[in-house]
């Protein structure tokens, strides 16, 4: 089943006869339209993608299943949208509420004469988790992107190199074969790793140091998200027991992660295996994301996630602690529910490193 017919059977499900879809992140994952200004107009047996004249030659390459409609100055998209509403016969439509700003409503409703708005809850979220073969193959692509890179900048890794130039490198590696980054990467050493999404800065790695890499690319429109966390130079007792309880506390989780299984036990997992040494209070953030045409994909494994995993899901697993004035570390892997259990698709090393080595 296409997510097309996977969307128009959730809409016979919720009694929506016609939406109009606005958020970027759903239409990419509908259409494959990877532009930044988009519309799709939708029904049981009409769809229509609308977009301006910037996208006419990218939206006719990627959108393959609905037809596209573009328009140029001086028309306004509202009342090109207005026209294709009633070009397409809609009485009633839905739109997606949480993504119309009540101005937009108002503009909407005032060109909309005869056409019921009503808003629409969300229909897509539970349906972007479960991800389709395709979508799961160009997940493990990107994967195996982050995995090379990891690979090629641990070489670089040794006292007095800044964390900008790691970052640098990271960035060059991933752009260098091609694709994109999918979110900024996070270099961040010393007590800077102590701060989970730290920037990266102009100091130098010292003898002593957690480094923390953190970064992903985008491959076919899909990311992967890794962390990895190394020392520098030489590792003390303390480095390798928080270290070690990180490692433990993934390890767990991922063991941990089938069908049926609810995402806020295996985040309270991970609080448990970090409680052993009391360093509980030191995780502040939830254990993990979903992961694919977004990097945080639909689903959320935390404390309050009502989350449960599916064969087909695919989500980050990123237990850490942050002691202030001392450093962080964190292990992050991707993984995909299958019908038995996981599949982990990221495979750069993460037993305790110590660069160089």
């Amino acid at each position: 089943m296409t997510n097309l017919e996977r969307v128009r059977e959730k809409m016979r499900e919720k009694g929506i006869s016609a939406i109009l879809m606005t958020d970027m992140a759903n239409i990419a994952w509908l259409t494959g339209f990877s532009g930044s200004f988009g519309f799709v107009l939708l029904s049981q047996d009409q769809a229509r993608f609308l977009t301006d004249s910037r996208y006419t030659i990218q939206a006719g390459e990627q959108v393959k299943e609905m037809p596209v409609a573009w328009y140029q100055s001086p028309t306004t998209s509202d009342d090109f949208i207005a026209s294709q509403i009633h070009e397409m016969g809609f009485k009633q439509l839905c739109f997606e509420s949480a993504h119309v700003t009540y101005a937009t409503f108002e503009r909407l409703r005032d060109k909309l004469s005869g056409v019921e708005l009503k808003g629409s809850e969300d229909i897509f979220s539970a349906l972007r988790m479960i991800k389709t073969p395709d979508e799961i193959a160009r997940v493990r692509s990107a994967c195996g992107l982050a995995d090379a890179c990891f690979a090629h900048v641990s070489r670089l890794i040794m006292p007095g190199v800044t964390e900008w130039d790691v970052s640098m490198e990271i960035e060059f590696f991933i752009r260098r074969s091609g694709h994109a980054l999918a979110f900024d990467v996070i270099a961040v050493s010393g007590e800077n790793s102590a701060r989970p999404h730290g920037h990266a800065t102009e100091k130098k790695l010292e003898v002593g140091d957690f480094l923390t890499l953190d970064f992903g690319a985008k491959v076919d429109g899909y990311c992967s998200d890794i962390t990895r966390t190394v020392v520098i130079g030489e590792a003390t007792d303390r480095h390798r027991e928080i270290y070690g309880q990180v490692l433990k506390a993934q390890l767990a989780c991922l063991d941990a992660m089938k069908p049926g299984a609810r995402a806020a036990d295996i985040d309270a997992l991970a609080r448990a295996v970090f409680d052993e040494i009391g360093l509980a209070k030191y995780f502040g953030h939830g254990l993990g994301h979903g992961l694919g045409s977004l990097v945080h994909d639909a689903g959320r494994m935390n404390a309050t996630s009502q989350d449960i995993l599916e064969p087909g899901q695919i989500w980050t697993v990123e237990p850490g602690v942050y002691l202030p004035g001392f450093g962080g570390v964190r292990i992050e892997d991707d993984a995909v529910i299958t019908e038995t259990g996981i599949e982990i698709l990221t495979h750069a090393p993460k037993g305790l490193m110590v660069l160089p080595g």
